[in-house]
């Protein structure tokens, strides 16, 4: 008798567990298509033109960073630019304005310095801040053991990435809370959701922002602040050193586009649907067979990247 009542236990337990399953993959699968396929048709996500007439974006003269200045002004807000080359900031000025006649704001800045922070909240005061893209970001020449990389990486990599994020969001944080209307996207990365070997700071720095993003979200939602940590995974872009699009690595306009129509719908994004299925299938892994994969594959550029530096060499 009793083994066949442990036999009807296991069996409970099993349909529990697979009834659990089936129901969080059914969910998760009508949250992505909510999320990636309706939510621009159907004008799901936050109109952000009614949370403030500037958008200010770091990093903004290149790749995703340029793409969200191009699409915020696109959507009729004008746009403060931060970056810390002078003549591109002018230039992309120049094209925002042409394009969509908005207003447009340049501030340099060298996020990789942390004493730039007063000025550049100087350089703000007054505007009507709607929305802070936090998108100024670097990684390694090519991925590196960490012991490779020197001392100055990094307190670079940790102000460029991690300590812009946390600024920044301080300078405009207190006047959205006060208007009580504000969205902050955070720009971290695929590789701060899961560990990445051979981009070690890089992926715990953006691990740092995926997590300081989700908790804000949290803390400032009943006070009407949006707080939306974006993690792509490749994207056609400088920073990433892939020049192609493709269907998995979708160019920055294409993938900025996406990201924006999830605004208001999700506190965390990987902003594509592609990437989506990628983050969703990598998560269905243990997490140490998915660190080895992505170890693995990344260890091969290292290979190809050493190759290369040793071709030059040898020139």
């Amino acid at each position: 008798m009793a083994p066949l009542l442990g036999d009807s236990m296991l069996e409970t337990v099993g349909i529990v567990a697979l009834s659990y399953l089936g129901f969080k993959l059914l969910w998760s699968l009508l949250k992505g298509i909510r999320l990636y396929m309706l939510s621009g048709p159907l004008g799901l996500s936050v109109n952000l033109k009614n949370c403030g007439n500037w958008a200010v974006v770091t990093g903004s003269t290149d790749g995703i960073g340029k793409a969200y200045a191009e699409e915020l002004a696109a959507r009729g807000l004008n746009i403060v630019l931060i970056s810390r080359s002078e003549d591109k900031l002018k230039a992309v000025a120049a094209e925002i304005e042409g394009k969509a006649g908005v207003q447009t704001k340049i501030v340099v800045a060298d996020f990789s310095s942390a004493d730039i922070y007063d000025n550049i909240s100087q350089e703000l005061e007054g505007l009507d801040i709607g929305c802070l893209v936090n998108n100024v970001g670097v990684s390694y020449k090519f991925p590196d053991y960490y012991g490779n990389t020197g001392p100055e990486v990094d307190e670079m990599m940790l102000n460029v990435n991690s300590l812009s994020v946390v600024k920044m969001t301080r300078i405009v944080l207190s006047g959205m809370v006060e208007r009580k209307k504000g969205v902050i996207l955070n720009i971290s990365s695929a590789s701060g959701v899961s560990p990445t070997p051979l981009l070690s700071l890089y992926s715990a720095s953006k691990a740092f922002v995926d997590y300081f993003s989700r908790c804000l979200a949290h803390e400032y939602r009943s006070k009407g602040i949006i707080i939306q940590s974006v993690t792509p995974h490749f994207v056609a872009t400088k920073l990433s050193g892939i020049r192609k699009s493709n269907p998995l690595v979708p160019n920055a306009t294409s993938y900025v586009r996406s990201a924006l129509n999830t605004v208001g719908l999700a506190d965390h994004t990987f902003g594509y649907y592609l990437h989506a299925l990628e983050g969703w299938l990598l998560d269905l892994l243990p997490q140490r067979l998915a660190i080895s994969l992505s170890a693995s594959i990344l260890s091969s550029a290292r290979k190809a990247a050493l190759k290369r530096l040793q071709r030059k060499k040898e020139k």
